[in-house]
This record gives structure tokens, sequence and C-alpha cells, in this order.
């Protein structure tokens, strides 16, 4: 069964991750599709994030009378909820030569959160700036995002770790810490398991990697 179609799509920026919310909703994250100017248009299904029905049909409270439930995104891969029901995102920032300027945000209802029109630091009436970014120089190219106690973990691609963002209770991140950088090389996902394990798959054989033995792998990460 279809529960959504004609979400635009393309080589890069496609998003592509769908979590269900603690009020059993269909959350879906799309990617601008490389046309970075959709993402403004609230009627358009690119550089979003996307709140369903779970048989498909658009929630009663959903913001703009669409699928839509924030927009402005680039291309946004990890989403999760925290303890108190909030959802937090990562999403990849500018690519290319200018790449760096990743973010953590933390998503609310009909909010923008301005790409293309600011990224990074940058700031503009009714748009949201990121809780943390990976500045100009650092890439972490977050592939997923997991929240664990008072931190959201998330695996990075081109970062080649698992970072761990430490959340205080007034909802600001204090610092990023990077696991088993480049001891498995690119990350993708991250779930944690009924056993209380993480286990997270690495990316290697997607043309961007170094093919290591026995990629690619799901390895189980315990305390």
């Amino acid at each position: 069964k279809i529960i959504i179609s004609d979400i635009p799509g393309a080589t890069y920026h496609d998003g592509g991750r769908m979590i269900f919310g603690p009020d059993n909703l269909l959350y879906i994250s799309t990617g601008d599709a490389r046309n970075p100017e959709s993402a403004q248009d609230i009627n358009s299904l690119s550089g979003k994030i996307l709140r369903l029905n779970d048989q498909g049909g658009i929630p009663d409270d959903n913001p703009f009378g669409n699928e839509i439930f924030s927009y402005g995104h680039r291309n946004p891969q990890g989403l999760t909820f925290d303890d108190k029901g909030n959802l937090w995102s990562t999403e990849h920032g500018r690519s290319g030569i200018l790449s760096g300027l990743d973010e953590i945000n933390l998503i609310k209802k009909g909010d923008n959160y301005g790409w293309p029109i600011i990224q990074g630091l940058e700031k503009k009436e009714g748009m949201i700036t990121p809780l943390i970014q990976s500045g100009e120089d650092i890439t972490w190219a977050p592939g997923d995002a997991l929240w664990i106690n008072n931190s959201l973990f998330f695996p990075g691609l081109r970062g080649e770790s698992l970072y761990e963002a430490e959340i205080n209770q007034g909802g600001s991140i204090n610092e990023i810490k990077a696991h088993f950088y480049k001891d498995f090389g690119r990350l993708r996902t991250a779930v944690l398991g009924p056993d209380g394990a993480i286990y997270i798959s690495t990316s290697n054989t997607d043309g961007r990697g170094n093919i290591r033995e026995g990629d690619d792998k799901i390895i189980k990460l315990v305390k």
C-alpha cells in the first residue's frame, strides 16, 4: 500500500529517514533533491520533515494542511525522539569544496530551518539557527540519530566516527565526542537494540569509502 508518493528525488540529497513518534505518527525526512529553493516551498515535499498517519493521510494538526511538519532542510538523515518526546534531527551541510556546516536541530512543528537562505551560525527573522553546527572546517556527514539517556548519538559518514552530543537540561549542547574515529570507516545507521547494545552499520562500499575486509558490516557495541 502506498501511503505517500511523488517525493522529489535525485542522485544526492534525498534524506530518507523514517521513524514513528510517541504520538504514533510517521515522520519522514526528505532532502532538497539538489533543488535548494524547493526547501522553502511549503507546496513541495523536498527539503522537509513530513508527518503522516500510520496508514497514510494527513494529521489534523499538521501546520500547513499538507504532509509537511517542518521545512527549510538541506539533507536531514537522522531523526530521533528524546525521553520527553522532542524530535531531533541531524543534517548534512554544504558539500563539495565548501564542506562542513553540518547541523543538529531540535525540530518543532511549522518551523523554518533556513536552507538555503541561512546556514551555519547565520540568523534571519523567522528562521531557526541550529543548536550546534560542525563549523566550516569539520564535516560529520551524519547518517542517523539515536537518543540514549541525555546524549544524542549520530554516525558520521565522512567523519568516520560515532559522535556523541551531550545535551544539558536546558537543551543546549556542552560538547561533541568522537568515538571509534576511523576504526570502521564510514558509518551510516545507529539503532538501540532490545539488549541495550548499539548496532551501527558501515557504508564503505557506496563508492565513497575505502573498502575493508568483510565490508559492509553491522557492528554491535556494548558498554
